[in-house]
Order: C-alpha cells, then sequence, then structure tokens
C-alpha cells in the first residue's frame, strides 16, 4: 500500500530517467526498459485525451506573456502541450520514449523537422519542441531559457527514492527563478485532520521548500475506485494545483 501524500500515477514504479553519476544513475535509470515497453506495448491508460481541465481553468492566472518558454517534463504525447502553444508560449518537453514523440505529432497531424542535438533526438513544430531522450541527461544548455515549469504527471508517475532525485535535477537544470504549475493527486488518510489533508502536502513541502516558495491555488475532493481493487469502496482523493515560485539559493 502507498503511504498517504502524493498519489501515484499510472506509471509508478517506471521512472523515465538516467543519472548524474554513480548511484544516481542507477537508481534513475532502474525502470527506463519497462516504461519504454509500456509504450511499444500501447498500455498508455494514463494518457489523458483532452486537455487537462486544470490547466485550462488556473494557469491564465499565472499571466505568463506570450512568448515565455515553458518546460514539460516527462510529457508523453500530453495534449497540453497543444493547448500552451495555443495561449502563445514556446513550449519544449522532454520524453523517454520515441513511440510516445511520434504518436503526439502524428496524431495531432504535425509535420516536425528532426535533428541530434547531444544526447537527444529534437522533434520541432511550430512553437512545440520535444526533446527524445532521458530527463536525467538533460542540462541547461539543452533547456535553453525556461521561465514556468508544467508538472502534470511527472512527479507523481516517479516512485518516492527517485522523486528527490528529480526535483535536485530540476533545479540544475532550469533558471533559480522560474516558477512551477504543479498537479498533484494526493491519497487522503482516513484519520489525517481536515486541514492537514487540505493543505501542503508534507513530501511536497520537503522535496520544494529549499528552491521554491509554495502556494496551495486549489483543492478538490474526488471519491474514486482503485483500478487494482475495483469491488473495494471508493477512496477520497485530493487533487491539488499549486503554484511555486523560484528563489535563489542562499
Amino acid at each position: 500500500m502507498p503511504a498517504p501524500g502524493l498519489a501515484p500515477s499510472a506509471t509508478h514504479g517506471l521512472p523515465q530517467g538516467g543519472g548524474a553519476g554513480g548511484v544516481e544513475i542507477l537508481m534513475s535509470s532502474r525502470d527506463n526498459p519497462l516504461w519504454l515497453q509500456l509504450w511499444r506495448d500501447r498500455r498508455t491508460d494514463f494518457h489523458q485525451k483532452t486537455v487537462n481541465h486544470y490547466l485550462a481553468r488556473f494557469w491564465p492566472d499565472l499571466a505568463r506573456p506570450q512568448g515565455s518558454r515553458v518546460f514539460v517534463p516527462l510529457c508523453g504525447k500530453s495534449l497540453d502541450m497543444i493547448w500552451l502553444a495555443e495561449q502563445g508560449h514556446e513550449v519544449i518537453g522532454v520524453e523517454l520514449s520515441p513511440v510516445a514523440v511520434r504518436a503526439f505529432f502524428r496524431e495531432n497531424r504535425l509535420q516536425p523537422s528532426r535533428r541530434r542535438l547531444g544526447d537527444f533526438t529534437l522533434w520541432e513544430h511550430g512553437r512545440i519542441a520535444i526533446l527524445c531522450g532521458d530527463y536525467f541527461a538533460l542540462d541547461k544548455a539543452d533547456l535553453g531559457q525556461i521561465d514556468t515549469v508544467y508538472d502534470r504527471a511527472a512527479l507523481t508517475a516517479l516512485p518516492e527514492d527517485i522523486r528527490r532525485l528529480y526535483v535536485a535535477h530540476l533545479r540544475r537544470i532550469v533558471p533559480a527563478n522560474a516558477g512551477v504549475f504543479l498537479l498533484t493527486i494526493e491519497d487522503a488518510e482516513e484519520d489525517l485532520p481536515l486541514e492537514q489533508a487540505l493543505g501542503v502536502d508534507e513530501e511536497l513541502s520537503a522535496l520544494y521548500s529549499e528552491g521554491f516558495e509554495i502556494s496551495l491555488e486549489h483543492v478538490e475532493s474526488v471519491f474514486e475506485a482503485d483500478p487494482q481493487a475495483p469491488k473495494q469502496p471508493p477512496k477520497r482523493a485530493e487533487y491539488k494545483v499549486y503554484r511555486l515560485s523560484g528563489r535563489a539559493a542562499g
């Protein structure tokens, strides 16, 4: 059973990662083959077939100017990238699976250009670019200037022991003052006080508080059936919208 707090997505235990070195390489890349196999087998029930409604509802409050650059880590073939580009943003995603990247452009009837960029293959069309390769192999030069990170399911797709590495790497590759628009689904513990259940998750605070100011913008409680145990009563989960403001260290 997962611990209360940040709930794993359908891809929990299948991180898309390489690493900076040593033990971190082994930890962050251990399940890459499984993630690649999911896409090859088309076992992608985690893919949302519409634009995320929390993105469409709350993103405008950020008041990001047209032309600002948005980074979408572990992007899959998310339609949210199309929506962000339609708002006038330059969008750059990173995705391990070439099957996912190819499907994104094909299904949206886009004709991308492709070229090698270091360890990555860069796919581009209009305002949208996707780096096909390992998130943990990214560096600042690969991404360029980033104004905002959009994280819908990247953090929660990773096992708990990889999330710390994910956040640490994010801080290395985006500017210290870049913001993060973060969507999470959090398990609700039955005996947890309401103010704690509806507040900032403790794990999330531990992961991000050193580099970011954390603002909880919205909470919505939803009762959902567990797909792994459909005969069990539905359990409450908190859908939360966070706005993280980056700050320089020290």
